[in-house]
């Protein structure tokens, strides 16, 4: 396995992507489901890498638009999180009103047929940058959560980990009458909320009272070498990379698309707007992604 460290970069929240010279060409499903089908076809056992888009219509919002701009604040910076205890209360009290949302939340038909592509023995591994777990509530057992899980909590100081719904519950018996709030819920479990919080009691470890924090790669934070080193050593060995629902924005997924590139491994991308591996790719479809996907598994 080549050496990753010389490519490792912070989950980056501040990339766009530059002024399109017109706007990409939307395919009708059926048309994009039949080529994708032949891409398969010819390239049969493929790693998968999904992103915000897969789950839109499970309603969780994406970040951005189709042209990578954002479509809302930008999400909460690592060390922002972990330095200012006023990050923290905005972040936890956003929660209790983001995180029932996306705790709720049930897999789509894109999520479902992505499963049906590991059935069918198309997909070796998922490799997904969504932290909502509905890859593998649809039955997908082959997951990498790229950027953790946001069902999880773990303790910055003694790595206790417990349930996310604990915390939740101990943050609404500590500050009565924020659960009551109602927002747009955000991608993470957070929610677009302004509010003063400067009165809210984030919990805190049960065990040291350190700091807890999702089980999530925040923005400006680095994804665990180990699971990038897994996920490319799946890539190498697979006949190809198909991207679905990512904008390629964050270089964590990127990075892929250039190691497939490098690999002289073929790259589809099947997204709503253009991505960030434009140049890199063998079949990009801009089409819807549930109606792409059935007639792709009903042509398999």
């Amino acid at each position: 396995m080549p050496s990753v460290a010389h490519r490792s970069r912070p989950f980056s929240a501040s990339q766009r992507l530059p002024e399109p010279e017109r706007p990409p060409v939307l395919l009708e499903p059926e048309q994009a489901g039949e080529r994708l089908a032949e891409f398969i076809h010819r390239y049969p056992r493929l790693m998968v890498l999904t992103g915000a888009g897969v789950s839109t219509d499970s309603g969780i919002p994406d970040y951005r638009d189709g042209d990578g701009a954002w479509k809302r604040k930008q999400p909460v910076q690592h060390n922002d999180f972990m330095e200012s205890f006023q990050t923290r209360q905005r972040y936890w009290g956003r929660s209790l009103i983001g995180w029932p949302v996306m705790r709720t939340a049930t897999p789509n038909p894109a999520h479902h047929y992505i499963s049906d592509l590991e059935l069918l023995n198309h997909s070796a591994l998922v490799v997904t940058q969504n932290v909502d777990r509905l890859h593998q509530k649809a039955g997908t057992h082959a997951v990498t959560d790229l950027h953790g899980r946001a069902d999880e909590v773990v303790c910055m100081s003694c790595g206790y980990r417990c349930p996310r719904d604990q915390v939740h519950d101990r943050c609404a018996q500590l500050n009565p009458g924020f659960e009551h709030y109602t927002a747009e819920t955000a991608p993470d479990g957070d929610a677009d909320l302004d509010v003063d919080f400067s009165d809210f009691r984030p919990a805190d470890c049960p065990k040291c009272a350190g700091i807890l924090k999702p089980d999530v790669v925040f923005f400006g934070d680095f994804v665990p070498k180990e699971r990038v080193y897994s996920a490319l050593d799946t890539l190498r060995h697979s006949d190809g990379l198909l991207v679905i629902g990512s904008s390629l924005m964050v270089y964590s997924g990127l990075r892929f698309c250039r190691y497939a590139h490098d690999w002289q491994k073929p790259i589809a991308t099947l997204n709503l707007g253009r991505t960030r591996a434009e140049k890199l790719v063998d079949l990009k479809l801009n089409a819807r992604i549930g109606e792409t996907l059935k007639t792709t598994v009903a042509c398999l």
